[in-house]
């Protein structure tokens, strides 16, 4: 396994990446590594560094890289909403640095699989082999709101000691004020409203336009698995899109949203390398 840095352009602006490949030839499929934000191409406790290297040292070569205005690329700093260019710009530039490579699959973990689902939706790049998704940002007041009331208070109003502390007055007014706007927000997730569906609606419309391999990794220990989940389950626009055939669901129960522990980190490497060797190098049928 080799690392290289590789810069190219996005719309006149430089970019910077790393480029972790194997010894030998690599697979005809790389890994493109989008990065969530706010944070750069290393990751929360180097994770994008060692999914890269783990993917190198298996075969596959990975580009993990700053879009504009993260990181050492400079630019007007953005959000997953606009990085369309610099995820276009990243795939040119690798398939160009190795004409071996054929195709690219893309991977993000948060609003980062959001980011390459409104990718796919944008562009439908015949060049994306394939969509690994790891908890991805889905989030509005409404499924903030409903994962707050399904996780968190009614877990609390169960409790025989949560009745005892209101009986002696000692559940404020405030706190019963936040359970009230979260029950009345929690009514909402999922409508389709002017204010909740735009982004939401459009990943689903990317992964449904989608025909190829996908990958999804939800965490148990993770708010942001849940609201996704959650989301994903009430919106007319998610319906039947989680049991497509060329999808595949890995629940990690124990896991928290940035696979934080070794074991976590090196179970979602594996998962994602057996993922690219078995459904994205396999012929389309």
């Amino acid at each position: 396994m080799n690392e290289s840095v590789l810069s190219f352009t996005c719309e006149g602006e430089p970019l910077v990446g790393i480029l972790a490949e194997p010894d030998g030839t690599p697979a005809e499929v790389g890994v493109l590594i989008i990065v969530g934000g706010p944070q750069y191409r290393v990751g929360s406790h180097r994770q994008f560094t060692l999914l890269a290297r783990h993917l190198a040292a298996n075969g596959f070569a990975a580009l993990r890289f700053d879009y504009r205005g993260m990181g050492d690329s400079p630019g007007e700093a953005r959000d997953f909403l606009g990085v369309d260019a610099d995820i276009a710009a990243a795939i040119t530039a690798l398939l160009a640095a190795r004409p071996a490579l054929k195709r690219v699959a893309l991977w993000g973990l948060c609003d980062a699989a959001s980011a390459a689902l409104l990718y796919l939706d944008s562009t439908r790049d015949p060049r994306v082999a394939g969509i690994a998704l790891l908890n991805p940002w889905a989030r509005s007041a409404a499924s903030l709101a409903q994962t707050h009331v399904k996780h968190y208070y009614w877990r609390r109003l169960r409790e025989k000691e949560f009745w005892l502390k209101l009986l002696r007055g000692g559940v404020g007014t405030t706190a019963l004020r936040t359970l009230g706007s979260n029950l009345r927000l929690a009514r909402g997730a999922g409508r389709k409203t002017a204010d909740s569906r735009s982004f939401q609606d459009r990943m689903a419309a990317g992964l449904r336009g989608f025909d190829g391999p996908a990958l999804l990794v939800l965490s148990g220990d993770d708010y942001t698995a849940r609201e996704f989940a959650g989301w994903a389950g009430s919106s007319p626009a998610w319906q039947g899109l989680l049991a497509r055939p060329t999808l595949v669901l890995h629940e990690m129960p124990t896991a928290d949203h940035t696979f934080s522990t070794l074991e976590d980190q090196d179970a979602q490497c594996r998962i994602c390398l057996d993922w690219l060797s078995t459904r994205c190098l396999a012929p389309r049928t």
